[in-house]
């Protein structure tokens, strides 16, 4: 929620104008501005204040209290000669913010915020979502990032990265500080370099009974002078389940484990695995001794690729160190490779204090978002700034799915955006239909629709229940009316979104034709049009006299089971459970 704070009329004028062009995240409040503004705080994401600077700091000093949560902040001055951006919030948003009411009032932006100067820099963010060791000056780094100078970025393996300051990329020209993503080490001595070092590296380790942890070590610490690995990339030590207790093997995992861990101390994990699973694992350098010995023709590279897999979740893995033998032990390491990522992103039904904070935080590790026009202009003052936008006008789903895979496809950090079950479901089943193995996909659910209208209602969803869309867009209306009768007579409260396809009422009509022949005539039918905003509307009438004509695709539809009722003007769906105990007495 974007909150608007005025006093004057010229201010209350503007606010209004303002309000028109943010969308409907934005809200003037009505009122004393004090009692307003301590009413809102805990739902606002920025605010605007057409008040003096000074003002509208001692208006919000007394409520700040931490600059991750905290909303942006940004203050009009009476003239409207200036947008002043006095707090971050999201990460500098109020800066983005600033910008945007600027151009709204045709004024100047004024960006004194820094909230990366106060431990939130997009290289902190970056380190944590790598889950990368930092070799280097990280403030610093940051510091000439903030400073506006040219900052050089080597990401040789490819991995999907957020929204980064434009003085930052791979072709800036004379960088004065360079950051490198990478496993592996420099081949020589960099100057102004920050390196992070994400771990994506599988060590597997074979050996004979009774090696030492010397032994061990020094043949695992090999992979960094011979073949130039960073061992502060390892993720994991894998073996065979046979060398589960070889005490060599684990004195030399705790040691590695303390001195190359990301936070200095965490042990890392040894996983250990039969022989006839590592037998199955293709390697390039396969011994018969081995197989004899150990029931599997390798050991290292077998077990190195095998947990990679494992811990990959589909992401692909290669052999980067092939065995490396040394006295009584042998060990090879797989790397887990990078890969675009999309995330599929519900924002909820449109209030902005029912998004997921989960969905906040994909927002700010994209690199593009992707979405409906309408949705984008919810969640832009979320977004880093450079965060590409690609918007699009309503319908044409599959192409949005198809251009945001094609995007994660090149790498790229992309989040996919939708609005309550219809828009995130119709969203998810082309893109993961499209999406291979080569990109990552996550879902990030939002507060549903029918949550959101079950909420308002009362409690119509207690019981069982199900959720069925009325357009025949994609489904054959025949198909859909099936799956209508079949709720019917398993007598559940049904869930209707998109009950007015095309521009037609007729199948909402016909759905409830269909229902009302299995349960009472008095069964409630309750409807939530654009629930949890500003125009919100909630009615609710028996079955046989709600009228579908009432009813557009911006409304969800509960239809009662025989057991619902209208208790205190809510519906209301008895527990299956409660029954159930009521029986056994």
């Amino acid at each position: 929620m974007i909150g608007l704070f005025a006093v004057t009329a010229a201010g209350r004028r503007a606010a209004a104008e303002l309000a028109g062009r943010l969308g409907p995240e934005a809200l003037v409040a009505d009122g004393p501005i004090g009692p307003a503004v301590r009413r809102l705080w805990d739902h606002l994401d920025a605010a605007v204040f057409f008040l003096a600077s000074g003002a509208t700091i001692r208006l919000v000093a007394p409520l700040l209290q931490d600059e991750r949560t905290d909303p942006g902040i940004v203050s009009v001055d009476e003239a409207q000669r200036f947008a002043i951006a006095l707090t971050g919030g999201h990460d500098g948003a109020a800066n983005a913010l600033a910008e945007q009411v600027a151009d709204v009032l045709d004024c100047a932006s004024v960006t004194t915020t820094a909230p990366e100067t106060t431990g939130t820099t997009a290289l902190d963010e970056l380190v944590d979502q790598l889950d990368a060791t930092v070799d280097g000056d990280l403030p610093a780094c940051g510091a000439a990032i903030l400073d506006g100078a040219p900052v050089g970025l080597v990401n040789p393996h490819g991995f999907p990265l957020p929204a980064l300051p434009p003085n930052v990329g791979t072709e800036v020209v004379g960088p004065l500080w360079t950051v490198v993503i990478d496993d592996r080490r420099p081949t020589e001595q960099e100057e102004r370099t920050l390196r992070l070092i994400p771990r994506t590296l599988v060590v597997g380790i074979g050996s004979s009974r009774g090696v030492s942890r010397t032994a061990v070590t020094e043949t695992i610490a090999r992979l960094d002078s011979e073949r130039g690995l960073d061992p502060r990339a390892i993720r994991a030590f894998a073996t065979a389940d046979v060398k589960a207790e070889e005490a060599g093997i684990l004195d030399a995992v705790q040691d590695l484990g303390f001195w190359h861990s990301s936070d200095g101390g965490d042990e890392m994990s040894l996983l250990t695995y039969p022989a006839e699973v590592l037998a199955g694992v293709a390697v390039p350098n396969p011994s018969e001794v081995v197989r004899r010995e150990a029931g599997t023709p390798s050991v290292a590279e077998a077990s190195a690729l095998h947990a990679a897999a494992e811990l990959a979740y589909g992401a692909p893995v290669e052999l980067v160190a092939d065995k490396i033998k040394g006295e009584g032990v042998t060990v090879a390491a797989a790397r887990i490779r990078p890969r675009g990522r999309l995330a599929i992103v519900g924002l909820g039904p449109g209030a902005p204090d029912l998004r997921t904070p989960r969905a906040d935080a994909e927002l700010r590790r994209a690199s593009v978002v992707v979405g409906l026009d309408r949705h984008l202009d919810q969640i832009r003052h979320l977004l880093r700034p450079g965060t590409e936008e690609r918007g699009t006008p309503l319908g044409a789903d599959d192409a949005r799915a198809a251009d945001a895979v094609e995007l994660a496809e090149r790498g790229r950090a992309v989040v996919l955006i939708g609005s309550g079950d219809a828009g995130v479901f119709a969203m998810a089943s082309p893109a993961l239909e499209k999406a291979d193995v080569d990109i990552e996909v996550v879902g990030v659910p939002g507060v549903t629709a029918a949550l959101s209208a079950s909420a308002l209602l009362g409690a119509p969803l207690g019981h069982d229940h199900a959720l069925i869309s009325l357009s025949d867009l994609h489904t054959p209306w025949e198909v859909i009316e099936r799956r209508i009768r079949a709720a019917a007579e398993s007598d559940l409260v049904v869930c209707f979104y998109n009950p007015r396809s095309r521009n037609l009422h007729w199948q909402l009509g016909r759905a409830l034709e269909v229902l009302a022949e299995h349960r009472p005539a008095t069964t409630p039918v309750g409807a939530v049009r654009q629930a949890s905003r500003a125009d919100q509307t909630v009615w609710c009438a028996p079955i046989t006299e709600f009228d579908p004509a009432d009813v557009d695709m911006l409304t969800t539809v509960v239809v009662g089971s025989s057991q619902s009722t209208v208790v205190g003007r809510r519906m209301v769906t008895p527990s299956g459970h409660r029954w159930m105990a009521d029986d056994a007495g």
